[in-house]
């Protein structure tokens, strides 16, 4: 080993170390376009199945929920409908809810089949109360709500939700 070659090994061994030494218990990084936030209550969610029959988030309460706010018309929403049904099935501890916004008759569990994404619960949401009640301006937009009620994080856009980062992010996420 020569000195010119022992400064370069000393930072490769300290770059390592410092990498190995880093936070145990440091926050899961979320994917892009997820960010996390200062938990805040959510609003009072009322949405409906495909029979017509009303639900509240409050009946998730004790679990976390990815709420997906999407539409037909929507390019990017239906583009992101297959990667939301392969991240449901990879992370079991997360209830995703896909929340349709048309506001027109719309047979959503056809069409989320047809997408090849016919695991997501086809909810609705016609009266469009859910986008002003998260203030959604963008379309799709995904918030994620914790156990006690409270979103703990937002993506404004289109996501990769099946990417392994997705997947790594929401299973730490949901095994606290």
């Amino acid at each position: 080993m020569t000195n010119k070659t022992l400064p370069g090994l000393i930072l490769v061994a300290c770059v390592l170390y410092g990498i190995a030494a880093g936070p145990v218990h440091a926050a899961p990084i979320p994917p892009k376009p997820v960010t996390v936030q200062k938990p805040a209550s959510a609003p009072k969610l009322v949405f409906a199945d495909a029979a017509g029959s009303r639900h509240a988030l409050e009946e998730y309460r004790g679990k976390y929920v990815l709420i997906n706010l999407w539409a037909t018309w929507c390019a990017p929403c239906v583009a992101e409908l297959p990667a939301l049904a392969k991240l449901k099935a990879a992370v079991p501890g997360l209830t995703v809810l896909t929340i349709n916004m048309d506001k027109g008759k719309v047979d959503a569990g056809a069409f989320l089949k047809s997408h090849n994404a016919g695991d997501l619960p086809p909810l609705r949401d016609s009266e469009v109360m859910m986008m002003r009640s998260l203030k959604v301006y963008a379309m799709p937009t995904t918030v994620l709500v914790d156990p006690k009620g409270q979103i703990i994080a937002r993506a404004e856009g289109p996501a990769e939700w099946s990417s392994l980062e997705a997947i790594a992010y929401f299973k730490a996420v949901t095994a606290k």
